[in-house]
């Protein structure tokens, strides 16, 4: 999760503009070599460059590590077939929100909403941008840890610096995406091709023994997957690409099983380079794999690594802010969310009330966060309600069997991912309780309260202290309502 592509800037861009809000009729031009690479470019992101640390100190030994990574990889693949089955089924835009929406009704679909809004986008913003001015910051402490105020200051500047791009300009954020995206892919061929050479010169000694000293758990293997499936996230929006797709229904689950699978053997190839030059302990000791891996391979050219990294992980924070405005916008039209972050901006013609709310959102969260704790709180809410969206597939094969289902997968999958999705949330928390598990069912059920104050109920009196706020915000920041914005 976690780069979105030029075409989904179109789509988001016309739909802020449209006044009727009619779906953008886009032409069929892509075939599957292209649905393969928006895949690929969609998905590969700043996960691969923290992640690794994480599910080896969870997995403790290089081969049950390696295996974590093939497995997020079928599981990524198995989810993103449910995902298609659902979004040809329901071709309405919002992610889960629609699916949940037409599987059990609003209170769910507005849980959604809410927890995205609160939880898993602002976290999502945090995550990438610490790890941005993690591996900005490495070079300039080389040998010890950066401190903590400086990791946290520089991801505040990140979090300002896109928050600002994309409130100002679509056509900017849209520019910096494509550059980032480039160089994203530059840097992961160099680390796999490094990787490959140095195998092909005998460098394995740290693939021996490689199942000595695992020790797992439940919790262990579930916390793995957490940080595993961080790297893959975004499987979940490919159904983006159908209405572009030529013979989508056939081309759309082949790019699943050949895109994701190509994302997994990519990983499994990067992961492998850092055990070509580092040990199972060294890795746990770098502070940033990628320029550990980089000083020892690419000297004198070392410096070229983080500096690509930290492009990358931009072009992923400026992705994920790009695309706040979307779900927002419709829960604000279905009643569900203050009506103001839906609004657009007059002049600039971008959702910014919802980006500016996003970026206030993730600098809170920076604050006592830190990278591991964050991709926890993340996992456990999306994987919550990715398990849910599936289970509603299954619910849906006998409620609502009038649905045209042009793609249809076989039942045992979404039961699957289902069963895996209930074991990703529950592990972790039964074997190695943590307080951010708490704070995000807090935040979730909060939203309860927020749903029959203002959207079941609509007390007067609630009603009375969300419309002079709107009105304030909207000539403060000479915003409108979608509908009112001018062409």
């Amino acid at each position: 999760m976690e780069e979105t592509s030029l075409r989904k800037r179109r789509e988001d861009e016309k739909s802020i503009q449209s006044i009727e809000h009619k779906t953008t009729n886009l032409q069929k031009e892509l075939g599957l070599f292209s649905g393969i690479c928006i895949i690929v470019g969609t998905i590969i992101g700043s996960g691969i460059f923290i992640s690794p640390k994480s599910v080896l100190s969870n997995m403790e030994a290089v081969g049950p590590c390696l295996i974590v990574w093939a497995a997020c990889g079928i599981l990524a693949t198995l989810g993103a077939l449910c995902f298609a089955e659902l979004g040809t089924m329901i071709t309405k835009s919002g992610g889960e929100y629609p699916y949940l929406m037409e599987a059990f009704g609003p209170i769910p679909a507005y849980l959604f909403s809410w927890t995205s809004l609160f939880v898993i986008k602002p976290s999502s913003f945090a995550i990438i941008c610490l790890s941005f001015s993690e591996y900005v910051s490495a070079p300039f402490y080389s040998g010890c840890n950066p401190p903590q105020v400086v990791i946290k200051l520089l991801a505040a500047a990140a979090i300002l610096l896109i928050t600002t791009v994309n409130a100002l300009s679509v056509r900017l954020g849209s520019y910096v995406q494509n550059v980032f995206t480039a160089t994203k892919m530059v840097i992961v061929v160099v680390i796999i091709i490094s990787g490959i050479v140095l195998l092909a010169q005998g460098n394995t000694r740290n693939f021996e023994n490689s199942f000595e000293g695992t020790k797992l758990s439940l919790g262990a293997i579930g916390l793995a997957f957490y940080n595993g499936l961080w790297a893959y996230d975004g499987w979940n929006q490919l159904n983006y690409i159908t209405e572009e797709l030529r013979n989508p229904f056939r081309n759309l689950p082949l790019a699943i099983i050949i895109g994701i699978p190509l994302v997994t053997g990519c990983y499994i190839l990067m992961n492998v380079s850092y055990f070509t030059v580092m040990t199972a302990t060294e890795l746990l000791q770098s502070q940033a794999v990628a320029v550990t891996f980089g000083d020892r391979v690419l000297y004198p050219a070392s410096w070229v690594v983080p500096l690509f990294v930290a492009f990358s992980t931009l072009g992923a924070a400026n992705g994920t802010c790009f695309t706040a405005g979307r779900l927002v916008y419709v829960a604000g039209r279905e009643g569900h969310m203050l009506k103001v972050l839906s609004y657009v901006s007059v002049k600039r013609l971008t959702p910014a009330p919802a980006i500016i709310f996003y970026g206030i959102i993730a600098i809170i969260y920076i604050i006592p966060g830190d990278i591991n704790s964050l991709v926890n709180y993340f996992s456990f809410a999306a994987w919550l309600f990715y398990g849910l969206t599936i289970f509603g597939l299954v619910v849906m094969r006998f409620t609502r069997k009038e649905l045209k289902r042009p793609i249809k997968v076989p039942i045992f999958i979404p039961i699957l991912v289902t069963l895996l999705s209930v074991f990703l949330v529950l592990a972790p928390i039964i074997s190695q309780p943590a307080w951010e598990y708490l704070y995000c069912v807090l935040f979730m059920l909060s939203g309860l309260i927020f749903y029959f104050l203002f959207v079941y109920y609509k007390f007067g009196w609630a009603q009375k202290i969300s419309k002079p706020l709107t009105m304030h915000l909207q000539m403060l920041m000479e915003v409108v309502p979608p509908e009112e914005a001018p062409e």
